[in-house]
């Protein structure tokens, strides 16, 4: 049987995400469906697509849930086929250790997963997730603060996101039907 790729959608309040999934599992999650988006994780996987929409809804599902407030773990099998071996063994150890509302340091996150590598080359692989979210690199933070974000529109996702799991304080506009800068807009 050959392996095919299928796309889903689901609008959340940082915008419409694409899923894209594997027989095996999701194997990538962009912050925007365009076109490019499709394209890139076609030629990325090497597979072809199918339209295949019921193959992704716990997926789908799971990140309705998540930006509820309602799921505290993706329990979804994830295809790792896009990542390199000392990315994978970085990204699994993140998937796997760093739970709801914890974070961990660049640094901490490079010793943990036993690769040896520097907290530099940690933010690297985090920017590099294909699976962001659900692989939860947002939980990945500076020694002295968040350090940097590559999904969405950068940094404020970051925030936005750890406010929702609990490790930082929201404010006091803070708000779940928001998205990330729009706090206390229309207030």
């Amino acid at each position: 049987m050959t392996e095919t790729l299928a796309f889903g959608t689901v609008d959340t309040v940082l915008g419409r995400l694409l899923v894209s999934e594997t027989e095996t599992g999701i194997v990538s999650l962009d912050f925007r469906d365009t076109p490019a988006a499709r394209e890139r994780a076609a030629r990325k996987t090497g597979l072809p697509v199918v339209d295949a929409p019921g193959r992704l809804d716990p997926a789908l599902a799971a990140l309705r849930d998540y930006f509820a407030g309602d799921l505290k773990t993706f329990e979804l099998p994830i295809d790792w086929r896009l990542t390199g071996d000392v990315q994978r063994q970085v990204l699994t150890t993140l998937y796997e250790t760093v739970p709801y509302g914890r974070t961990i340091t660049y640094g901490e996150l490079g010793d943990r997963s036993g690769t040896g590598v520097h907290a530099q080359v940690i933010g690297q692989v985090m920017g590099s997730n294909p699976i962001p979210l659900i692989v939860p690199c947002h939980r990945v933070v500076a020694s002295n603060g968040l350090g940097g974000y590559s999904g969405g529109s950068g940094v404020e996702v970051k925030r936005w996101l750890l406010t929702l799991e609990g490790a930082l304080p929201a404010t006091l506009d803070w708000d779940l039907t928001r998205p990330p800068g729009q706090a206390g807009v229309g207030v």
